[in-house]
């Protein structure tokens, strides 16, 4: 079998490319066997089939939170929009209960679903696959929802190490 040559570029150039592709921001939200709320940003999330529905993210191996989400049966993946960024600062940097003061009703498996996220996805934890640095999680999708206002909403997305939103185009 092929491998891979060894990569030769600086892994703050791999970063900085890495940075150009625009990317939608999540709070992935699940619940411990005693009831605390668990919830980390991602920004690593994407479709992969409809049939079955399926969607992945990754985690960082060294996260705290990674011994939930890797022995949890259930996790929600909510999409943020522009008006959330304060929701996704919090959960991507504040420590201890991140839900303090957070608005979000339990889903049909008992997971958080946060109020104003534009769209929300409960999964059932299907797979997970260790590489490199990061676990990725494939989830199959068990319900999902949308704002009612979804098209009148504007996106949180990253870019670039910013945040930023869209407009559309001509």
């Amino acid at each position: 079998m092929t491998r891979a040559k060894t990569p030769n570029f600086d892994p703050t150039a791999f970063r900085a490319a890495l940075g150009q592709f625009a990317t939608g921001v999540t709070v992935i939200t699940t619940r411990t066997e005693s009831g605390q709320l668990i919830g980390i940003t991602a920004s690593s999330f994407n479709s992969v089939s409809l049939n079955p529905p399926l969607v992945l993210w990754s985690l960082a191996t060294k996260s705290a939170s990674m011994p939930v989400f890797r022995a949890n049966s259930h996790y929600v993946v909510n999409v943020l929009a522009a008006s959330q960024l304060d929701l996704c600062r919090r959960f991507a940097t504040v420590k201890g209960d991140r839900f303090a003061g957070v608005s979000h009703a339990a889903g049909d498996t008992g997971m958080p679903v946060l109020d104003g996220a534009l769209a929300w996805f409960e999964c059932h934890n299907r797979s997970r696959y260790d590489e490199g640095d990061h676990v990725i999680f494939v989830g199959e999708v068990e319900r999902c929802g949308l704002r009612e206002d979804v098209t009148q909403v504007a996106p949180l997305v990253f870019h670039a190490g910013g945040f930023h939103t869209l407009g559309p185009l001509e």
